[in-house]
């Protein structure tokens, strides 16, 4: 009995819980300070030592946020440039996928590795011929602006996704819709998206993070304040003299919590689809 106790507290207690237990905290702890600051007076930030629980619950710093930094319009904005850049990214990486996965084709290795080079290509290398190209179709301060390059940016890399989970769905299901008289757009739509759904859910969340965190292409590209997005519109936050911690902790939460809010949901796809990716091509 002794060695059966001390075997199962040794399960409990090994390397592999500990290293679990340390990335938790490791990710865990910024956030909770993150959220828990958020909620401070201008005053109570500065305490010393620091406040681990805001006492008193302010929500002064949210109210100034969208009030007097019109934080609204900078989410806003986001949320019609993601949303548009990851539903094309979707809708072509899917056909896409499904054409270099299922279909023969001539140069298909060729066009995958210049698909990783491309998903790999840094931002900064492209931004001046980007922004020349932008100013000539008077593309500048609109949303366009970014929807084009976030779609062509995150492109690739959902392909990859994409063409790596579909490897896994038998051919059998796709050769039954043709006996059935099922065209490729038909077969995509109604045998192989229910298959890949997991697939998709992971390249979608991965777009919608990069086209809502990303700050280079934001930066340049619109700079007028009703086109901002939340990381340029936080980065603008204050003045040469003052920085509002406070508002820039509670604007950090709001664009925080649309991301959460998809990986909780969608995390069983996520693992699935990020899994299949893994282990197929």
């Amino acid at each position: 009995m002794r060695n059966r106790k001390r075997t199962g507290w040794h399960r409990i207690i090994n390397g592999v819980n500990i290293s679990a237990f340390l990335v938790v905290v490791f990710v865990g702890a910024p956030l909770y300070w993150l959220i828990a600051s958020s909620f401070k007076t201008p005053a109570a930030l500065g305490d010393s030592p620091p406040q681990y629980f805001p006492s008193p619950v302010s929500g002064a710093n949210y109210s100034q946020a969208f009030v007097q930094y019109d934080f609204g319009i900078y989410f806003r904005n986001s949320l019609i440039v993601t949303l548009i850049a990851t539903a094309l990214v979707l809708i072509i990486g899917t056909m896409a996928g499904y054409a270099l996965g299922r279909l023969p084709m001539r140069g298909k290795f060729t066009l995958m590795v210049t698909l990783l080079i491309i998903s790999v290509f840094p931002e900064i290398a492209v931004i001046a011929p980007l922004y020349l190209l932008l100013r000539n179709l008077g593309w500048l301060n609109s949303y366009q602006a970014l929807i084009v390059p976030y779609t062509a940016f995150n492109l690739p890399f959902a392909i990859w996704i994409l063409r790596n989970y579909m490897l896994g769905i038998p051919k059998e299901m796709e050769e039954t819709g043709r006996i059935d008289g099922a065209g490729p757009l038909r077969t995509i739509w109604t045998i192989i998206l229910p298959m890949a759904l997991p697939g998709v859910f992971t390249a979608g969340i991965f777009c919608f993070t990069a086209c809502w965190t990303e700050f280079l292409m934001a930066l340049t590209f619109n700079s007028t304040n009703n086109y901002r997005m939340i990381p340029v519109g936080i980065a603008e936050f204050g003045t040469v003299f003052t920085v509002p911690y406070g508002t820039i902790f509670a604007a950090s939460v709001v664009a925080v919590v649309p991301i959460g809010i998809l990986v909780f949901i969608f995390r069983k796809f996520v693992i699935s689809g990020l899994t299949s990716g893994a282990v197929k091509g």
